[in-house]
């Protein structure tokens, strides 16, 4: 059997969803109805620093944006994991120590791998 007590501590949220949801369904509809829907060809058309586009939109992009891209995200998350890992760590104590290593090394891995494909190197 459920217990009414623990479902009534969550009603807040509940209506706070759905009144967000609500507003938020009435901004799109308000912006839609107010604004002009017809827009110009030259509106619509694909810009590119005020020339035309100089190629196909659907070009292939080198594999070295990829790399770099995988090298943010090692970083990102080296950063956002450490700050809070260095301020708890007297109370994770030689667990929480060792698993952080075991995350860099991870990391360090990841890195390696990058300057290996030769990512950080720009022509």
């Amino acid at each position: 059997m459920m217990d009414h007590a623990f479902l009534q501590d969550y009603l807040p949220i509940l209506i706070f969803l759905m009144i967000a949801g609500g507003m938020a369904v009435l901004a799109v509809l308000a912006s839609w109805l107010v604004g002009r829907q017809n827009p110009d060809p030259e509106k619509i058309s694909s810009y590119e620093c005020g020339f035309e586009p100089f190629a196909e939109t659907q070009g292939k992009f080198d594999v070295r944006f990829y790399l770099v891209a995988i090298l943010f995200i090692i970083f990102d998350l080296e950063i956002a994991f450490l700050f809070p890992w260095a301020v708890s760590l007297g109370y994770t104590g030689a667990f929480g120590f060792w698993s952080m290593v075991v995350f860099l090394g991870i990391l360090t891995v990841g890195f390696i791998y990058e300057w290996k494909k030769g990512a950080l190197e720009w022509e």
